[in-house]
């Protein structure tokens, strides 16, 4: 494992896979805000999918319900699709150091479950691409989002935020 992977996988080995679980889904579904990919989770709905990090024995267990990944509880661990790899895997896929066809094709992550869902979630994995000037005027109303995004623009900060294309 990596050094700089070292404190976030620390993390996923002391706390719990709930307290994960809740905040991965709060801050998705916060980041989705404005997203195509918000839009797209319609054709995922009432699937349980499921994320396994191996080298720290971390189970992420969500269902999608009105286009939102919420936490599943209780005893029932059963899924639909489940992405399995280690941190690294996933860390490569979350800041897009590493397109998703790469990783599953050198099995850094594995696909299982139901291939139809599955194909879906990884296709939309591979064209995510985050629009900020988007999740500003979801989040702050488009007059003060996109005053921001301006502002953003003008100081070339927007040009180091990840999903920046020219």
């Amino acid at each position: 494992m990596k050094r700089t992977l070292l404190p976030p996988a620390l993390l996923l080995r002391t706390l719990p896979n709930v307290v994960h679980t809740e905040l991965i889904s709060r801050i998705s579904n916060h980041l989705l805000k404005g997203q195509w990919m918000a839009e797209q989770l319609i054709d995922l709905e009432g699937k349980r999918l499921c994320i396994e990090i191996s080298d720290t024995n971390t189970e992420l267990l969500f269902a999608v319900r009105d286009n939102k990944l919420q936490r599943c509880s209780g005893a029932d661990r059963s899924w639909d699709v489940r992405i399995k790899g280690d941190l690294e895997g996933f860390w490569l896929l979350a800041t897009r150091q590493e397109d998703p066809d790469t990783l599953f094709f050198n099995r850094q992550l594995a696909l299982e479950g139901e291939t139809e869902a599955g194909l879906y979630l990884k296709n939309m994995l591979d064209a995510l691409e985050f629009d900020w000037e988007a999740h500003l005027e979801a989040v702050m109303g488009a007059r003060a989002g996109g005053r921001i995004a301006s502002l953003l623009h003008r100081t070339g900060i927007d040009r180091r935020l990840p999903g920046y294309s020219a």
